[in-house]
Formats: structure tokens, C-alpha cells, sequence
């Protein structure tokens, strides 16, 4: 049986099915990156200064950051801060300083008060960065 050579409906129509794809494909890897996933498997700890800022054995992990709920957190080492950010899909982001044994890390923790619909499990929860270690 000789095959017959792609027509030009049928090269629209193969090339119709593969941006499809792409653009499927592209949905489930956002999916798959900012799916949260809950870690319940041990004690996560935030460190900085040699300090235990926050610890918990229920951490929500969003975009590889551990975040710690709100009643987790050593009050002692925390303080204000008034500097804000924007994700794009989470939400406008609200910042926490760290002051630990004299020293202050500025903006070092970072939490959602009002997230958007898709990020709303970490409502109430904190996630660090500027040097502060998360480890198990």
C-alpha cells in the first residue's frame, strides 16, 4: 500500500494537536510546581543566628519554600516590618524582620494575610529567606 503524502489540512491539523499539547503540557507543569504539598513527615526547623525561629511537623511547601504556620514561630525573635510585595498568583506578601542576639535580618520571613483563591492554604503561614536555614 503506498502511503499518500500529508495534505495541507492535514499538516493544519497535526500542527492544531501539538500546540495543544504544548499548551496542556504548560498548564500541568504550573500545576505541578505550585501544587502545595503538606510535609508531615518530621520536625522542620528554621534557623538564623542560632535560633530556632519556627518549628513545626506540618509545613505547606510551595515553589520549594517551607512554610510554617503562624502559631509555629518564636515570637520572641520577630518583629515588624512594613515593606510588601506582590506574587502574581499568590497575592500581595506582608514581611517579618528577625532580631536574634542583638542582630537584625530585615525583611527575612514573609507571609499572605489576604491570599488569592489558589494559594489559600498558606493562609497563616510564614516562609523564610535571607540566610535563614531550613532543615529537618
Amino acid at each position: 500500500m503506498a502511503s499518500r503524502p500529508f495534505s495541507v489540512v492535514d499538516r493544519v491539523e497535526w500542527a492544531n494537536q501539538i500546540r495543544s499539547v504544548r499548551r496542556l503540557f504548560a498548564v500541568m507543569s504550573r500545576h505541578l510546581l505550585n501544587s502545595p504539598q503538606v510535609i508531615k513527615e518530621s520536625v522542620m526547623k528554621a534557623i538564623w543566628n542560632g535560633a530556632v525561629i519556627a518549628q513545626s511537623d506540618e509545613t505547606v511547601v510551595i515553589e520549594g519554600n517551607h512554610y510554617f504556620p503562624e502559631s509555629a514561630l518564636n515570637r520572641e525573635y520577630v518583629t515588624f516590618s512594613n515593606h510588601h510585595t506582590m506574587c502574581s498568583w499568590k497575592g500581595q506578601a506582608s514581611y517579618y524582620s528577625l532580631l536574634v542576639n542583638g542582630e537584625m535580618n530585615t525583611d527575612a520571613a514573609w507571609y499572605y494575610p489576604d491570599p488569592k483563591p489558589e494559594a489559600d492554604n498558606i493562609k497563616g503561614h510564614v516562609a523564610f529567606w535571607k540566610g535563614v536555614k531550613i532543615e529537618a
